[in-house]
């Protein structure tokens, strides 16, 4: 997971938690560094309490994985620790991951509780990959699903990511780009993002480069005769309507027209975008420029966009920045990585996590997750999750329960739904098996996954909440793990 390329000898193996390290040498004194566990990621809560979240970051995660070794510097550096013996240092010398991991397809239309990430490993290696895990998948979901928000409240109109200046870091607003173009955004300014994940890349002017001109109209002049066949004129630097639309129009009749060429657009930044993108619409059309384009950006989110539409504003597109790249309403997604079973003799034995906050209370043992898809409508009715050894005929009745409380059930009859495994296998015995797919495969797979969805779950306000269930052989288990946890 390189930072665009800057140094082909960046070495991400430290970005890890250190009780990560303290941990595995625990292991490894104990002799149990190859026992083997297995850990679900999962999440608790829909980014803006939204009805599903979309997952991205899976490709970073294999990466980081593939690229994960400790260097003699940072042996050096963990011996200055004190923590360590040289044994310890002389396994992580030879580290590398040799374990299985099953995830959901990056573009996956998620929900809270389900495993989204499964990986069976030794006990270090399980341990040693999870901030990678977290960092890689967090991150990328939250914007994937941010961009998500923001270009459903377009209806259709392009939306671009314009957030690099305000993100939390080079690689923030680099791997932000490419969550937000599987979001649905339709291209970048970040040009980094642009050339390494082939993501569109949009961008004209700046305030700075009319104000470098004498004049307004010397600026756009000069935009025009470089950029005759692209032009659009950001037209709010000085007055919108009694300055930069009126000399937008006469760039357009006396440089560009004489060339055969039309004005593209003009851009607006700032102001009353309802108000202004009226009366500049106005304006254009009796010029006789009603195919030029008017994009809007200036701090804008899926409530200010709905907004202005709703109050008729005139807009082709939308330029989006700070709000999409951090998340702002929501900045932070609560990804979790637990320990769900170990093996002992050749048996899995579940592990449960209890807590007196029931919705931090896991689901046990090794696990599988299905979606559940009606036949009549093609849309998801629930996703439901197994033991891994259970098997699911849809040619059966199959009743799913509630997490917690057994009366809260639903009941599928047999013939009307099918089943879809979610997770499908990443790495096998430490050989990345996942193919590397383009960015735009995962965007094209991601919405055809969101059509699975009943538009109720896209509501911004008090979205249906979405089934996630769990199989009757599941929640006995883990009623009785808690039970047996008060001596019941």
């Amino acid at each position: 997971m390189e930072n665009m390329n800057v140094s082909s000898e960046r070495n991400i193996t430290l970005i890890m938690d250190f009780y990560e390290l303290t941990m595995s040498y625990n292991y490894f004194k104990l002799g149990k560094k190859d026992d083997i566990v297995y850990f679900d990621m999962f999440f608790r809560k829909n980014p803006d309490q939204g009805g599903m979240t979309i997952f991205a970051g899976l490709q970073q995660l294999i990466e980081a994985i593939q690229d994960m070794r400790f260097t003699e510097g940072d042996i050096e550096y963990l011996r200055q620790q004190n923590k360590f013996d040289e044994d310890f240092f002389d396994y992580l010398r030879n580290f590398q991951f040799t374990g299985t991991i099953y995830s959901v397809p990056e573009g996956t239309p998620v929900f809270p509780y389900e495993p989204l990430v499964t990986v069976k490993a030794k006990l270090i290696e399980a341990q040693l990959i999870e901030t990678f895990l977290l960092v890689s998948i967090n991150h990328q979901s939250l914007i994937a699903t941010k961009a998500h928000r923001i270009c459903q409240e377009a209806k259709g109109r392009a939306v671009m990511e314009f957030g690099a200046r305000r993100a939390q870091g080079y690689d923030g607003a680099h791997y932000g780009a490419r969550a937000a173009y599987i979001g649905g955004v339709s291209g970048t300014a970040t040009v980094s993002a642009g050339k390494e994940f082939n993501i569109p890349v949009l961008g004209t002017m700046a305030h700075s480069f009319v104000q470098s001109f004498d004049t307004e109209y010397e600026a756009f002049e000069a935009y025009a005769k470089t950029y005759p066949d692209a032009c659009v004129l950001l037209v709010d630097t000085y007055d919108t309507l009694k300055s930069g639309v009126p000399n937008a129009i006469k760039v357009a009749e006396e440089v560009l027209k004489p060339m055969g060429k039309r004005l593209a657009g003009i851009r607006l930044d700032s102001g009353d975008i309802a108000y202004l993108t009226k009366k500049a619409r106005m304006m254009l059309d009796v010029a006789g420029y009603t195919d030029c384009k008017i994009t809007v950006s200036n701090a804008l989110d899926e409530y200010l966009i709905r907004s202005i539409l709703e109050q008729g504003a005139p807009i082709d597109s939308f330029g989006v920045g700070e709000n999409m790249i951090v998340s702002k309403s929501s900045p932070v997604f609560g990804g979790v990585y637990k320990l769900a079973a170990v093996e002992k003799d050749g048996h899995i034995i579940p592990k449960i996590k209890i807590s007196e906050n029931t919705e931090k209370i896991t689901n046990p043992g090794y696990k599988k997750v299905y979606r559940l898809i009606e036949r009549e409508t093609h849309k998801a009715i629930a996703d439901v999750i197994t033991f891994y050894d259970e098997i699911l005929n849809e040619n059966q009745d199959l009743t799913i329960y509630h997490q917690s409380d057994a009366w809260k059930n639903k009941t599928l009859y047999a013939g009307t739904y099918d089943i879809i495994p979610l997770q499908t296998l990443v790495f096998d015995e430490g050989q990345c098996v996942y193919p590397k797919y383009t960015l735009d495969e995962i965007r094209k797979y991601s919405q055809e996954q969101k059509n699975l969805l009943w538009d109720e779950l896209f509501r911004l306000e008090y979205p249906h909440i979405y089934y996630v269930d769990l199989t009757k052989n599941l929640l006995d288990y883990k009623l009785k793990m808690l039970a047996s946890s008060r001596g019941l």
